[in-house]
This record gives C-alpha cells, sequence and structure tokens, in this order.
C-alpha cells in the first residue's frame, strides 16, 4: 500500500495554487524601452517582434500604459544619432541629452514609475564599446570616470536607480561615491555585477547599433569585460566585490541560460536580485511562436516563473507588458 502520494496536492487548481512555492506578479517586472530622436516617431525592431524604438512623447504613452497594467517600473536605452558619438562618451552626460529628457518626461507624467536608466558608454562610442579606448584597449579607470558623470547626469533628471551594465572593475564604488558626494544619497545602483559575453546580445545591439565595430585596431568583441560564459565560480567573485561596492540590488545576464548562475547568488547574497531575460531569448519565444511550435502565453509565463523558482527578485524582460495582460486576464 502506498502511503505517501505527492500527486494528492496536485489534483486540482486549487489545491495547486495553495502549495505553490513561488508566484509570478506584474511588481516582479521592469521593461526595457528603447528610446530614439524625434516626436510622434515610432519604428519596430524586426529581431524582436512587438518591441519598438520611439520618441520621448510615444515613451511617455507607453509608460502610462505599462504603469495602468500594474508595471511600475522601466530600464531606459538610446538610440543615439551618429554625429553625437566619439570616444568619450561625453554626449552620456549632456544635460540635455535624450536620455536626460526621457527620464524627466516619464517623472513628470508618472512620479510613481520607477526609472533605472542603463549606464553604459556603448551606445554613445564610435566604436560600440562599453568603454573608452586607447591604443587599441579598453580602458578601465578612465571609462569609470565617464560612467560616473553618466551616473549623476541621470539623478539630475530624477532617476530612481542608475543600472551599470559596462563590467568595468570599480565601477560601482566610484559611481556611488559621486552619487553621494552630490547629494543623491537616495539614488540606488543596480550592478550588472555577472554580466556573460553571450551571443544572445544580438538583437538588442541591432536596435541600438552599438555592436563592436569592425576595426582591427581594437577588440572585435566584449570578452576583455564581460565574463567568459564557462565560468560560474567567477560570478560569485563580482558579486561580492560590487556588494562591497555599495550596490544595492545585482544583476545577471543572461536569464535562461544562467539560471544556476541566478541560483548560486541567491544562496550567497541578501541583496535584491535581478534577472535579465535578454533580446535574444525573447526573439527564440516570439520565432518559435509564430511559426506555431510554441503557445506564445503559456511558454511566457512559464519561462518568467523560472526566474522566481531560481531566486531572482526582479525580472528584466521584453514580455513585460504582454505578461502583464495575461496575468491580468
Amino acid at each position: 500500500m502506498i502511503h505517501s502520494r505527492n500527486r494528492r496536492l496536485r489534483v486540482n487548481e486549487s489545491i495547486r495554487g495553495l502549495v505553490r512555492e513561488c508566484t509570478l506578479t506584474t511588481h516582479d517586472f521592469v521593461m526595457p524601452i528603447f528610446v530614439m530622436e524625434g516626436e510622434n516617431k515610432e519604428e519596430p525592431i524586426p529581431s524582436m517582434p512587438g518591441i519598438f524604438r520611439r520618441s520621448i512623447n510615444l515613451t511617455v504613452r507607453e509608460c502610462k500604459e505599462l504603469f495602468s497594467l500594474g508595471v511600475k517600473s522601466v530600464n531606459l536605452y538610446m538610440k543615439v544619432s551618429d554625429h553625437l558619438k566619439d570616444n568619450t562618451g561625453k554626449e552620456a552626460w549632456n544635460k540635455e541629452g535624450l536620455m536626460q529628457k526621457t527620464i524627466k518626461a516619464i517623472k513628470d507624467a508618472i512620479p510613481e514609475m520607477i526609472v533605472m536608466p542603463d549606464v553604459a558608454l556603448d551606445p554613445y562610442s564610435i566604436y560600440g564599446h562599453d568603454g573608452i579606448i586607447e591604443n587599441g584597449k579598453i580602458v578601465n579607470d578612465a571609462t569609470n570616470e565617464a560612467l560616473a558623470k553618466m551616473a549623476v547626469s541621470h539623478a539630475e533628471a530624477g532617476a530612481d536607480i542608475v543600472a551599470p551594465s559596462d563590467m568595468m572593475d570599480g565601477r560601482v564604488l566610484v559611481i556611488r561615491e559621486a552619487l553621494e558626494e552630490s547629494g543623491f544619497t537616495d539614488v540606488g545602483i543596480l550592478s550588472y555585477a555577472a554580466k556573460y559575453a553571450s551571443s544572445f546580445y544580438g538583437p538588442f545591439r541591432s536596435a541600438l547599433d552599438s555592436a563592436p565595430k569592425d576595426d582591427m585596431e581594437i577588440p572585435k568583441d566584449k570578452k576583455t569585460y564581460q565574463m567568459d560564459f564557462h565560468n560560474s565560480r567567477e560570478a560569485l567573485n563580482e558579486v561580492f566585490k560590487d556588494v562591497e561596492e555599495g550596490a544595492d540590488i545585482i544583476m545577471i545576464k543572461p536569464g535562461l541560460p544562467y539560471l544556476d548562475i541566478v541560483s548560486k547568488v541567491r544562496e550567497s547574497i541578501d541583496l535584491p536580485i535581478a534577472v535579465y531575460n535578454v533580446s535574444g531569448e525573447y526573439a527564440m519565444v516570439k520565432a518559435a511562436a509564430q511559426n506555431g511550435w510554441l503557445d506564445n502565453d503559456k511558454t511566457i509565463i512559464e519561462s518568467l516563473t523560472c526566474f522566481k523558482r531560481a531566486g531572482a527578485d526582479m525580472i528584466f524582460t521584453y514580455f513585460a507588458k504582454e505578461a502583464a495582460m495575461i496575468l491580468n486576464r
């Protein structure tokens, strides 16, 4: 006779819901948003069906809709005009720059929306790299100083949390000190602590035209600063350093192929953990769903729930709006 039957707790949805270990809600989502120059402009991103580059006014409209659906956090990226790009990234801290104007417009329209601008130089670089290049190499400390200026300018515009995604050594401390010295003691830092050099970023880079340029004089990829995907212990080392330097939230990127890293970090720290469900992961699900190979809605919810099960507290995902609509139904 069988005394222990695990299926007793799976008999119906009410019982399954009663014993469910993690629950997905709209408050878990951060929506990445692409912004472009102009007025009343909207451009589809072919490799990311359903995702657009929008001008500021249409971005604000989109943020209002997201907030009404329960998605209360956005992560901002700028499509920078070529004539504004150089090797210093100085446009990144222009008080009248596209990022700064976007932050202010969103906060003016929806004060309770959490705005997390990306802090990295690649959209502003003529080389498509996250750092300043000298003698064919990405230099660390000069890049950190530029990132600190960028972060402070975001705080001045009204950002709630700055999100350095560059993977320079020591940049969290430099940014934290710059924010403190400028009086922005309440502005948080969400650090991309374990960001891997991944093939899953392709659609994102096409959306911003931020891929490294094919130039023999500079690194052809980002492997000298982003992490080697063969490694996991290294991720913990990166995370611990960023925690010591003053990070408030830790990011692991990409997401689904790196759930083991999410789980290891969750066991090691008490800070909130973010995970990035990146553009390549989004594109794969969308392509399969469009071909009828996967159920779109069910696959989205299952994938996002995996992040919560692994230990993430928040999920940066291009599915945020769609997932919120599914959950609200």
